[in-house]
């Protein structure tokens, strides 16, 4: 299945999307492809908060706020490796037999199907600004990111053979 269907389907099954992931030949490629391409939906869905922000602010030019946005991104991919063994780790602690790669593609894939929800929370940052709507959405982005990976994390540690 493409991308885009696994990421639709991940709203109603996201247990059945991970072991589908999972029962694919291991990829690290792949793994990593999901958190790249989770980062640059986040960057491009925030493009119109960083408007609003250069139009606030003349003088910050949008560039500079792209250029930096864009550099942050690219600089949490090692936390997101370093949150992938966390969650291997705890689960470890509360009985996971699961792998670390399990983990990474479980909170990589997290990643990539939140991205939607990260494009929504772009635009009411940019349109509506800050207030009750944009932590709503907020929320739901976080209840979203925690449902995912916990089901994702589920799915690697707890239903999977040892690798």
């Amino acid at each position: 299945m493409s991308a885009t269907d696994d990421i639709l389907r991940s709203y109603r099954r996201p247990r059945a999307v991970m072991r589908a992931h999972l029962a694919r030949p291991r990829s690290e490629a792949r793994a990593l492809m999901f958190l790249l391409i989770a980062l640059a939906m986040i960057f491009i869905g925030q493009w119109p908060r960083l408007s609003r922000l250069a139009h606030d602010n003349p003088d910050q030019p949008m560039v500079g706020l792209m250029m930096g946005t864009m550099l942050a991104l690219l600089a949490t991919v090692p936390l997101f490796y370093l949150l992938a063994a966390l969650g291997h780790l705890g689960a470890r602690l509360v009985g996971g037999q699961g792998d670390w790669y399990g983990a990474r593609v479980a909170l990589f894939w997290t990643m990539l199907a939140i991205a939607p929800l990260m494009l929504l929370q772009g635009l009411v940052a940019g349109l509506i600004g800050p207030g009750t709507q944009l932590s709503v959405v907020s929320i739901l982005v976080f209840a979203g990111f925690v449902v995912f990976w916990f089901a994702g994390l589920r799915v690697a540690e707890f239903e999977r053979e040892p690798a």
